[in-house]
């Protein structure tokens, strides 16, 4: 009977040990495919965003331009900050850069979301788009011509607004 006791026991331990670590490995490991479902998974539940670092020199509802919104505020993953600060704002394989847009009563309009994913569309930096409404329905993904057709105007570099120096 006390080895079944024991037995009991050591699962039990093991199994609290290991939903933190199988956690992690999930928020920090494997990075989604390129599609909007799997993206807006990660982003709010992996990985949640709004636990991400924000863009250097941002702060929250900082003003906006359209089309996304006249406040913003705008997070990055790791790989993002990384490319930020020791890149030059060159974005590796990898980076997410979430923007939410708030209308002019700060009340959220939608989220926007850039995703370098290596060979999805070379053409257009590789960069994956989604926009989601606050209640997480898709509204853009992919190739998104009206995001590329804008964002390649970014005289920063890699399609990003933010790094342009004026």
């Amino acid at each position: 009977m006390k080895k079944r006791h024991g037995m009991w026991f050591f699962l039990v331990v093991f199994s609290l040990l290991a939903i933190p670590v199988v956690g992690l490995a999930m928020s920090h490991g494997k990075l989604p495919a390129a599609e909007g479902k799997a993206l807006y998974e990660y982003i709010t539940k992996a990985s949640p965003y709004e636990k991400w670092s924000m863009w250097p020199g941002k702060e929250k509802l900082y003003p906006g331009t359209e089309p996304h919104g006249a406040l913003l505020t705008t997070y990055v993953n790791e790989p993002a900050l990384k490319g930020i600060k020791e890149q030059g704002g060159k974005l590796p394989d990898g980076a997410i850069v979430v923007k939410e847009n708030y209308m002019p009563d700060k009340k959220l309009a939608a989220v926007t979301v850039m995703y370098k994913k290596a060979g999805f569309n070379p053409d257009a930096g590789d960069f994956f788009w989604l926009k989601y409404t606050p209640d997480g329905k898709i509204e853009a993904e992919g190739k998104v011509e009206m995001c590329i057709g804008c964002h390649a105007k970014a005289q920063g570099g890699d399609f990003l607004f933010t790094n342009d120096k004026k």
